[in-house]
């Protein structure tokens, strides 16, 4: 059980592994759903490059979102993109750098399909099977236009009575295999080739840049994390609190049934320190509002500053809300 726990918080602070890792499940996901598809072409003049084409394309599609939508900081660079201006300057390049690492991610498991049908050929004869010239094939000379056309979009079909000895049937099929795996191969090789000059003359460029951009795009998916964690523990001390306060004239009967819940005193400076001062909604909304459009600048030393001058000439900027009087939220009997 340790053992699973240490994986999980490695894969929790680690998300580039995460990502990763994801990455490469999509993209066995995508091969196996391809050898688990029953792949049945209409054999039908208007229906065939519909039914190709769409095998082809329709799923990379679907799995190119889902590696964005699994994919945090696609959501965390939208953030950032969006956010206003506040006390922190937006930095373009660490926007383009995040963009760039997503959309490579999210682009792995719909190459790997287009490649796996191309190399397979199935997709491609089934679109492309009525649109190849019938002159090149002996088997089409006598029969009329309509016929060949008929005919053509029945090559994918060898079990069709009409093409079960037609040997024109294997050529045409030979034929477009022929082109879909050279165009497969292809495509896989320039997809090789593009990551090799990527990873070759990468420090060819200016390395400052490109550790700055990746410190900082680190910095900021780190920062929305803690952030999230720092709001969780501060809800949950918070409804520790109003529930204390509900329960507080039933204190002594909840005593007398045994219920174990701590008491009030024990912690509460530990809790009253966790809490900051935020112990009313009003306080907590406008938190989260000032942390979207303030956010404050990325210097430590100036945020310590300005945080003890803060203290020393006025109170926080949630003090002015309502509630902040009493300890503990009102409550309101319905």
């Amino acid at each position: 059980m340790d053992r699973f726990r240490m994986i999980f918080q490695y894969f929790q602070s680690n998300s580039e592994s995460v990502m990763n890792g994801i990455c490469g499940l999509l993209a066995l996901a995508s091969v196996k759903m391809y050898t688990c598809f029953d792949f049945s072409c209409p054999c039908l003049p208007w229906y065939n490059m519909a039914y190709g084409l769409g095998i082809m394309f329709v799923p990379p599609i679907a799995l190119f979102l889902c590696g964005l939508i699994l994919n945090r900081q696609s959501l965390v660079m939208l953030e950032e993109w969006r956010r206003p201006q506040g006390h922190r300057k937006k930095d373009l390049a660490v926007i383009r750098y995040m963009c760039s690492s997503i959309m490579q991610r999210a682009m792995v498991a719909p190459v790997i399909w287009i490649v796996v049908t191309l190399l397979d050929g199935k997709c491609l004869i089934c679109a492309f099977s009525s649109s190849v010239d019938p002159k090149k094939f002996v088997g089409f000379a006598n029969a009329s236009l309509e016929q060949v056309q008929q005919l053509l979009a029945k090559v994918p079909c060898k079990e069709d009575e009409l093409m079960r000895n037609n040997t024109s049937r294997k050529a045409v099929s030979r034929y477009l295999r022929c082109w879909s795996q050279a165009l497969g191969w292809s495509i896989l090789l320039l997809f090789i080739a593009a990551a090799f000059l990527a990873r070759w003359l990468r420090p060819c460029f200016n390395q400052a840049t490109l550790l700055q951009a990746r410190h900082w795009s680190n910095y900021i998916d780190i920062e929305q994390k803690i952030f999230e964690e720092t709001c969780c523990e501060h809800s949950r001390l918070f409804a520790h609190k109003c529930i204390l306060h509900f329960f507080e004239s039933m204190w002594q009967e909840i005593k007398l049934q045994s219920f174990s819940l701590p008491r009030e005193e024990e912690g509460v400076e530990r809790e009253e320190d966790l809490l900051r001062g935020i112990r009313h909604q009003d306080q907590v909304n406008k938190l989260l509002k000032m942390w979207y459009y303030e956010k404050p600048p990325l210097d430590v030393g100036q945020v310590t500053q300005r945080h003890l001058l803060g203290r020393e000439r006025s109170p926080p900027p949630w003090a002015d809300s309502p509630g902040t009087r009493s300890k503990f939220p009102q409550h309101t009997d319905v």
